[in-house]
């Protein structure tokens, strides 16, 4: 049997957006001490940025105006595609009196008991996306195509 070809598809950024903002949750990569470390978020895509809340600790003391990069993942057509969005950027703490009162108002729960009183922006300087079908999907098909034949 002759493998399916399947290649990647590099997505294009307003398509990469729209991934974003129906995403549940994230993951944001930084350095801590010179050692990479992957957090997972929840996140919400405001005017371009991505805005997040946490704690003073870990994540915001080291990815305050650091250089730092987001990942989210999903499937799309019932499973069909897999697709993952990567943004890089800057992430700083919000501030000035009139964006926290924006903020504040955004649907953005924190997950785990505690205070998470601190919002965090992520300024975009690149993001980028790409689209594939899995091994499993590949096969499934390939499954079905032959039944049907």
């Amino acid at each position: 049997m002759e493998a399916e070809n399947t290649p990647t598809e590099i997505l294009p950024a307003h398509e990469c957006w729209k991934l974003l903002r129906d995403a549940p949750f994230g993951r944001l990569a930084l350095c801590v001490q010179g050692i990479p470390g992957i957090f997972p978020v929840n996140f919400v895509v405001e005017h371009g940025t991505i805005v997040f809340r946490t704690s003073e600790g870990t994540k915001s003391r080291f990815s305050e105006k650091a250089p730092v990069a987001f990942e989210t993942d999903g499937f799309v057509d019932g499973g069909a595609r897999v697709w993952s969005v990567i943004v890089h950027g800057q992430a700083t703490t919000i501030n000035q009196t009139s964006e926290i009162l924006d903020t504040v108002h955004l649907p953005l729960h924190p997950w785990e008991m505690g205070r998470k009183d601190r919002f965090m922006r992520l300024v975009p300087e690149t993001i980028s996306g790409r689209s594939f079908a899995p091994l499993y999907a590949s096969a499934n098909h390939q499954e079905a195509r032959a039944r049907d034949e």
